[in-house]
């Protein structure tokens, strides 16, 4: 007999705009004892059926739906055909001569909870983060190679967001032989090397390429300054835009050593990229302190805020190092400004700067909004999936 998850009354009202997460708290029982990532019925109180999803016996995210059809059976077919038609989503960057780097599945937005996979080349990267989709990781992986033959594919399941679930972190090949090397990857007509078995991520922050992009195009001569650069995507698109000099801030020394190599890739001279290993705060006060001015500046810093608990302590840095950025701007510069909070919604993040320009005692206009690629997409009924918000701000 199938497992079923029998909710609360009135706890129905999310599954019937399609959402696809059902918190421990909507639950009144469970039958059957479904082991993590088992597939179960999910009905409402009074018996009615809703949907059919993956079990998680330790995460506070108790179900995630896999589909709303009672027709439809949750098998190896049913996961094909899902990756298929995730693959299919991304045919005009497969077939873009210039970028062969991009993701290729993004979780619940492609009907595949808990899974990502990222696309560098020739190599898939995969992240199994739910137990759903840890269950169905072998079958996950046959069809990846049916779909994508010829392929290697490595797991780098080690994000903290796998303890939630209950889950261990991983870290393996797959399919052929780990990396021994950073590849080389292409992203509009610029080569980068990435690291994927020890980078941040999944080797490189692939949802940032339309931001990149915009800054190669709207970039003009002057000093740019580029914060949590890591390994210098934005430090290479602003050079490529044509800035006089950039001084990228990284705290990670293997970060650096890739960036430079990713300078030289590129053939940029290394005397206008300039490198600094600190912590970026206190790297940002000590510029602030010898009046230091840039042109540009982008603020890409990793996430502050993980939960709604963490949201007080994330403003504050997000304010402190707006605040200073603020400070170091020449006049009509600009400030490219992100947050990849999750729990920071788009426009808290922009009161939030808002409130580092009136500190500095500066007027600045929002130019444009920036966020997501067409490959982290964002489904209407999950707004969660909207988790990288930016803006461009510019000083009257």
């Amino acid at each position: 007999m199938t497992p079923t998850v029998r909710l609360l009354p009135g706890k129905q009202k999310s599954l019937a705009r399609r959402h696809p997460w059902i918190f421990s708290g909507a639950i009144g029982e469970a039958t059957g004892e479904p082991d993590p990532g088992e597939t179960v019925e999910v009905l409402s109180s009074d018996g009615t059926w809703l949907a059919r999803g993956a079990f998680s016996p330790d995460s506070q995210i108790r179900v995630r739906v896999w589909t709303w059809d009672e027709a439809e059976a949750v098998d190896a077919g049913f996961l094909r055909r899902r990756l298929a038609a995730a693959i299919a989503r991304r045919s005009d960057l497969a077939q873009d001569p210039e970028t062969n780097a991009y993701r290729e599945v993004h979780g619940e937005s492609d009907g595949l909870p808990g899974l990502i996979v990222d696309r560098y080349g020739t190599t898939r990267v995969t992240q199994f983060l739910s137990a759903g989709a840890e269950h169905w990781r072998p079958t996950l992986v046959e069809a990846l190679q049916e779909l994508a033959p010829g392929s290697g594919i490595y797991d780098r399941s080690d994000a903290p967001v796998r303890e939630l679930e209950g889950l261990p972190p991983r870290s393996q090949a797959l399919v052929g032989e780990a990396p021994v090397a950073p590849v080389h990857i292409r992203e509009a007509g610029l080569e980068f090397a990435v690291d994927l078995v020890g980078g941040q991520k999944t080797g490189f922050y692939l949802d940032q390429r339309d931001s990149r992009a915009r800054l190669r195009s709207e970039i003009q001569l002057g000093d740019v300054l580029n914060c949590f650069a890591y390994t210098g995507g934005f430090t290479v698109a602003a050079l490529a835009g044509g800035a006089a000099s950039v001084l990228s801030i990284e705290d990670s020394a293997e970060a650096i050593g890739l960036g430079r190599t990713n300078i030289e890739l590129n053939g940029y001279a290394p005397d206008k990229a300039e490198w600094l290993q600190a912590d970026v705060f206190a790297a940002l006060r000590k510029l602030r302190d010898r009046a230091a001015q840039f042109d540009t500046i982008l603020l890409d810093p990793p996430r502050f805020a993980g939960s709604a608990a963490q949201v007080e302590r994330a403003a504050r840095g997000y304010k402190d190092i707006n605040l200073l950025a603020f400070k170091l701007l020449r006049p009509a510069g600009t400030l490219y400004t992100f947050s990849c909070s999750g729990a920071i919604s788009a426009g808290f993040f922009q009161t939030i700067v808002a409130e580092a320009a009136l500190d500095a005692g500066l007027d600045a206009r929002v130019v444009a909004w920036l966020g997501q690629p067409v490959d982290h997409p964002v489904t209407l009924a999950f707004p969660e999936g909207r988790y990288l918000k930016g803006l461009i701000c510019r000083l009257d």
